[in-house]
């Protein structure tokens, strides 16, 4: 190198090492809490017997939820961006805990939907902080921390049908609250992770004010947003339509068990979760653009097939558009990010809120067109929902900004 270049200006330190033992750590909470959060969804013919409740009922149930969890979200992060609260996660933990006692003796359906509340206000904490600890703990490579945060989150959905089948099923509402061990063991590891947030926290907020630079004027965010949040419409009501129904349309339209049932929603939410932790990876090497386009569109042929073939065929289109559908999620998330590097928990939070609530206002949505029209007219038309997907090519190619040297004098 040339003695006269200067070492300022564009210089930029390499990006940090990946601690992969502290993105392992909110995986693993992610799947406790949401293996926890499944549980409702998966308890559901259960619930309907024990409180002789409809079809709209039981989607205000996850309405209910939906709502408490995404409402608060965005709040969460806005305060966190500017004071880091790290010691909220485990104190968010204890709100689910408490839900968990609640629901397993809940004698009304009101005192029911109070426990679900609970549950979701502590998921409201957790998902934007465990967010962007994933990413303070990236080293840069923010697409594979995503998905490795949110693919705890995928085996938590998928495991909960599982267990609540071999123990809520079988032995009775009550055994809900065995469930709250989950609980207490995520408030232990997110201890540890609350004491490596704070000691982090401080560096993180010098840091963004030193560095950020806005990339993008505020109409092309805002455009950006409103598409992002279209494609999530799609993908969120279409997954709304198998989270809360599936497991009534095997009943109802091939006459299985709700133990077969649930079983077959946790081969779907399987699916979905290695969808997940194929789609951050692939966004960092091609472009999160790309993944994003394929995943919301590339699944509708599928979707548009489900509704008309048999049982072994079902099964086997679930899984496939579990996989494609589930890659856009981690792509959306840190294509946000990277474009609002100011604003990651607001951000994380805004779409992880945003998701739930569409989950939440979809089960309810869907759970009254299934009361009048049947549960089969119900993935009739969700099927054409991933069709949203055509708005992707209105989204620019958003990178994150790369760590460069210092030109050299032929440069």
């Amino acid at each position: 190198m040339d003695a006269g270049v200067p070492q300022h200006g564009p210089v930029r330190k390499p990006p940090r090492r990946t601690h992969f033992g502290m993105i392992g750590a909110v995986s693993f909470v992610h799947m406790l809490n949401d293996m926890m959060q499944s549980v409702i969804v998966a308890i559901y013919p259960l619930l309907k017997g024990d409180f002789h409740l409809s079809f709209f009922q039981i989607g205000a149930i996850t309405l209910t939820f939906q709502l408490t969890a995404s409402l608060l979200q965005p709040v969460v992060g806005m305060v966190t961006d500017k004071h880091p609260l790290p010691y909220s996660l485990p104190i968010g933990m204890c709100f689910t805990f408490s839900g968990l006692l609640l629901m397993s003796a809940a004698p009304t359906y009101p005192i029911l939907l109070l426990a679900v509340a609970l549950i979701g206000c502590g998921s409201s904490v957790f998902h934007p902080e465990s967010s962007r600890v994933a990413r303070m703990a990236s080293g840069g490579r923010y697409g594979l921390a995503q998905s490795l945060f949110q693919i705890g989150g995928n085996l938590g959905q998928a495991l909960g049908p599982v267990l609540a089948a071999v123990i809520v099923l079988r032995v009775g509402r009550a055994h809900v609250g065995w469930f709250g061990l989950a609980a207490l063991l995520a408030i232990v590891v997110l201890l540890q992770v609350s004491r490596w947030y704070k000691q982090h926290a401080d560096e993180r907020v010098a840091r963004r004010a030193a560095n950020y630079q806005p990339l993008y004027s505020r109409r092309t965010v805002m455009h950006t947003i409103f598409v992002l949040l279209a494609l999530m419409f799609s993908k969120f009501f279409y997954l709304a339509s198998i989270s809360s129904y599936y497991e009534f349309y095997l009943i109802q339209h091939f006459g299985v068990s709700t133990h077969t049932a649930a079983n077959l929603l946790g081969v779907f939410l399987f699916a979905v979760a290695v969808g997940t932790m194929i789609g951050g990876p692939l966004g960092d090497r091609i472009g999160r653009r790309r993944v994003i386009w394929f995943s919301i569109l590339g699944c509708a042929p599928f979707t548009l097939v489900l509704p008309y073939v048999g049982l072994g065929w079902t099964v086997g289109l679930s899984v496939v558009i579990g996989l494609i559908l589930a890659s856009a999620f981690p792509a959306i998330i840190v294509y946000a990010q990277d474009m609002l590097t100011h604003r990651i928990g607001m951000v994380s939070g805004l779409f992880y809120g945003f998701s739930f609530g569409l989950g939440g206002i979809g089960a309810a949505v869907l759970g009254g067109i299934a009361d009048h029209f049947g549960i089969v007219f119900v993935y009739q038309i969700c099927a054409f929902l991933p069709l949203l997907g055509i708005l992707a090519i209105f989204l620019p190619d958003v990178r994150p900004v790369e760590p460069v040297e210092a030109p050299s004098p032929a440069a």
